[in-house]
């Protein structure tokens, strides 16, 4: 059965045959025969210090979902990191594959990543995809973009490449987040490679900003080369996996995994350097001490650190008025934490903390066009939740 009849079929039927199909989707399509309306499934109330929250699953069966984009009519693109982009509708159908997705190394924390629209999309309806891509010296994290059609993806096209691909299955990154001239940012994890975070002739560990064609803006930090990657922002990252522009400021924010402990929340500013392996509010996973960022005044610094961790993944800015008390908050989703986790900020200052409990690892979170929060688990039989306030 070809694409175009999938979609012709009603989308829970479609989605059905697709995971029929494809055997690497056999827990999820359990899941689906178990619970065969998803959408249906029951509310719950969770408990916050600031109100309760209401949890609706919108979506269920989706293999770890990485990313999701809101379309202008608000229906969602996600990714699924084996390789598959989905289209869900407002109440929570879910697509077969879109065609045109580019082949993806799908090891480990590799696959299909983010997603994202150009700010013209209305006019040009090009959609930016991050994903690892396999490579014969390894694997390396890219970005492609394609126009979207009926069917999925059309003229797509690979617009950025990390160099140098290497072998391993940790650290790509990675976030895709346009700012207000049109450019993007593209987070790349240090392929747990460690030095060459520090190396400016390696993308490896670095924040990235490139025109929409994948070219280096000249007004980059390092564009007239001096021995580096004209495409780099900022470096000394560790793992970046999640990464917002801040409503007021329009600065760039986000997030990345310390090993044992130091999670950081940083800015992200030209031609700084965040420290990695330099320095760490964590220590290395065999228990050897990493030198505590204090003792590097001259390195770049962070916001706020966690320690245990909560492993970040995923980061918004609230700015609906849906959850009026959240107005202003920076909305993170934890792995470890297994929730979202909210900050309260004042100017460039942290001023409070509250988790919002949900019991499943969250890898991202979304502010929706309706001012709910849609957020995404990372599990084999993986779920849309949408929350709004309760009561």
């Amino acid at each position: 059965m070809g694409l175009e009849s999938m979609l012709a079929m009603g989308s829970a039927q479609a989605d059905l045959w697709e995971r029929v199909m494809d055997r690497r989707s056999f827990l999820a399509f359990a899941v689906l025969i178990a619970f065969p309306d998803p959408v249906r499934a029951q509310d719950r109330i969770v408990r916050a210090p600031s109100g309760q929250v209401r949890v609706e699953t919108l979506a269920r069966g989706l293999v770890h979902p990485w990313g999701l984009a809101f379309l202008p009519d608000g229906r969602m693109l996600v990714t699924e990191r084996p390789g598959r982009l989905r289209l869900v509708s407002r109440d929570g159908n879910v697509s077969a594959p879109l065609a045109g997705v580019p082949r993806v190394f799908a090891r480990g924390q590799g696959g299909l990543l983010d997603v994202a629209l150009a700010p013209d999309f209305a006019s040009s309806r090009w959609v930016y995809l991050s994903y690892a891509e396999p490579g014969p010296d390894g694997a390396g994290t890219a970005v492609a973009r394609g126009r979207l059609g009926l069917a999925g993806l059309q003229d797509v096209e690979v617009i950025f490449r990390q160099v140098p691909k290497v072998d391993g299955s940790s650290h790509f990154g990675s976030r895709l987040v346009f700012s207000r001239d049109g450019r993007l940012f593209v987070t790349l994890g240090d392929r747990f490679k460690f030095n060459p975070a520090q190396d400016l002739a390696s993308h490896l560990g670095k924040i990235v900003r490139i025109s929409p064609d994948g070219t280096a803006p000249a007004d980059n930090p390092f564009a007239r080369g001096q021995g580096a990657r004209p495409e780099i922002w900022s470096y000394g990252h560790r793992n970046v996996q999640g990464a917002a522009l801040h409503p007021s400021t329009s600065v760039l924010w986000v997030h990345e995994m310390g090993p044992r402990g130091g999670n950081e929340l940083t800015i992200a500013q030209a031609r700084r350097n965040y420290g990695w392996p330099l320095v760490s509010w964590g220590r290395h996973y065999d228990g050897r001490a990493i030198p505590s960022p204090s003792t590097r005044p001259d390195l770049a610094g962070s916001l706020r650190q966690w320690t245990p961790v909560i492993a970040p993944s995923g980061m918004t800015f609230y700015t609906g008025s849906l959850f009026p008390a959240w107005h202003g908050s920076l909305l993170i989703g934890g792995l470890v934490a297994r929730g979202v986790v909210r900050l309260t900020l004042q100017g460039q200052q942290v001023t409070g903390e509250e988790r919002i409990p949900l019991g499943q690892r969250i890898r991202d979170v979304r502010q929706g066009p309706d001012g709910a929060v849609y957020v995404l688990t990372d599990e084999a039989s993986g779920e849309i939740l949408r929350l709004t306030p309760a009561g």
